[in-house]
């Protein structure tokens, strides 16, 4: 059975008579059907009885039910409603829009709207720079997805998406001070996308497009990349390349070997393994194998997509051809961002010495970490159930905060791969351990070296529009 989860987590309201042992019995019922018990509450006492409120994690939806029915199984014990947690925490969404000037006078009426702020977009139609300064242009992100690759769901429509958009833009506030907001697109046509996009860019300062599928993915961001003068992020790509990265520059370092030496095979040739591979050889890697579900990657294979036959031209040197498993044979590092079962046991004790294994597939890995323990010596997932957790979470509210501070008018190559040498440098040498490769989610120092690091990239690659303290600013008004 999986660990129990917070994101499986109930409140029951139960009503236990008011005897020795009677919650001692309700304990012992939710420990033996496997729930994790949580917070108690007292919530009122009645003549014979009391009213508890209980939080239980449990580690899935028919693990929930069960514990419900055990505890509705002990003598003395009603159940008399149960809440989702996760659910209730959706509850009329996770984000909101909130002023940052009050309006209690007629003059604060007069100067945040009519007739005051006519003057203000004078001043931007006349210098339209500075939008910038005067409007939430400078701080806000455009979440933009079709639904059609969502998290382990698949195409699950626009509307499904909406409460993955709102938590990545609860993310990007809490994390980075960003401001963004889910753009959930009904279509799936790459021009219709495209031409939406390029439409409402004028309001962001940012766009970062999520959770749309492959090979249409591709096409979206390059197009986007090439017409607008805001920086276009696809996260699935370039934010689990970048986390990657770090995770694989301190992994390194653990293992002893050199980032130019060694092997690495990458399992599922989609957005987020483009992007990883390339973001690898981008930082040095010379030898990068992928493979998809027909075998590896390679030139002259038949039946390759466009992207597909650009890979080939750009990886696998020796041209190699077989299964993943049988590229593993020797190699360094196993990076999967595919399916649970892309490769065994037997692929990974075939890994040299001081193999590294990255099993990212959510929620089920490529091969359990469990079932390889002692065959590799650094093993990080996607999962928060295990040690190095892969999450773009350390990525993205860093990039745009960086990005968004010089005023970028794209993310580069060089930005992306400082994001990662920085992740990885919160780690301390002192600190760093087979087990602790990446920093924690929360170490809040990730976002301001993150964040410098890129601002720093987009000056050198010349796609800054303003000093990072922004000094010129007092100018503008």
């Amino acid at each position: 059975m999986a660990h129990p989860s917070a994101s499986f987590s109930l409140t029951l309201r139960v009503r236990l008579d008011d005897r020795p042992g009677s919650f001692a019995d309700l304990a012992r019922a939710i420990a033996d059907a496997g729930g994790l018990l949580g917070a108690i509450d007292l919530v009122r006492v009645h003549p014979g009885s009391k009213t508890r409120d209980v939080s239980v994690l449990a580690s899935d939806d028919a693990h929930a039910q069960a514990i419900v029915a055990a505890c509705g199984r002990v003598e003395g014990v009603e159940v008399e409603q149960v809440s989702d947690r996760t659910f209730l925490l959706h509850l009329g969404g996770k984000i909101e829009m909130n002023s940052k000037a009050p309006v209690k006078t007629r003059d604060d009426l007069s100067m945040a709207y009519t007739p005051g702020v006519a003057r203000v977009c004078t001043a931007i139609a006349e210098d339209p720079e500075k939008v910038w300064n005067l409007t939430i242009k400078r701080n806000t992100v455009a979440v933009v997805t079709d639904g059609s690759a969502v998290l382990g769901l698949g195409d699950i429509g626009p509307q499904a998406a909406m409460p993955v958009m709102e938590g990545k833009a609860q993310l990007f506030k809490e994390f980075g001070g960003v401001d963004a907001w889910p753009i959930c697109l009904d279509t799936k046509d790459p021009d219709q996308i495209v031409a939406t996009v390029q439409a409402i860019a004028p309001g962001f300062g940012g766009i970062n497009l999520e959770d749309i599928a492959a090979p249409r993915c591709f096409e979206v961001e390059a197009r986007l990349r090439e017409s607008l003068d805001i920086p276009v992020f696809h996260d699935d790509q370039h934010g689990t390349a970048v986390v990657v990265l770090a995770a694989f520059l301190n992994a390194m370092r653990v293992v002893g070997k050199r980032v130019e030496d060694v092997k690495v095979v990458v399992s599922g040739i989609g957005a987020a393994g483009v992007a990883v591979s390339e973001t690898l050889i981008a930082a040095g890697v010379r030898h990068v194998i992928g493979a998809d579900s027909s075998g590896t990657i390679y030139r002259g294979r038949d039946g390759l997509t466009a992207v597909k036959a650009r890979y080939a031209e750009e990886t696998n040197p020796e041209n190699f051809r077989g299964s993943a498993d049988e590229a593993l044979a020797g190699a360094d590092v196993f990076i999967g961002v595919s399916v649970p079962g892309a490769v065994s046991v037997a692929g990974i004790a075939s890994m040299a010495p001081g193999a590294v294994v990255f099993a990212m597939a959510n929620p089920t890995p490529e091969i359990s970490p469990d079932e390889i323990a002692g065959l590799a010596a650094v093993i990080a997932t996607g999962r928060s159930d295990y040690p190095n957790q892969i999450n773009n979470v350390l990525a993205f509210p860093g990039i745009f905060r960086g990005a968004l501070d010089v005023r970028a008018s794209a993310i580069t190559t060089r930005m992306e791969v400082a994001a990662g040498h920085a992740i990885a440098a919160t780690v301390a040498a002192d600190e760093l351990a087979p087990d602790y490769i990446v920093p924690s989610v929360f170490n809040r120092d990730v976002v301001t070296s993150v964040a410098a690091a890129v601002a720093a990239a987009a000056d050198e690659d010349g796609v800054s529009r303003r000093s990072r303290d922004g000094a010129e600013e007092l100018a503008a008004t």
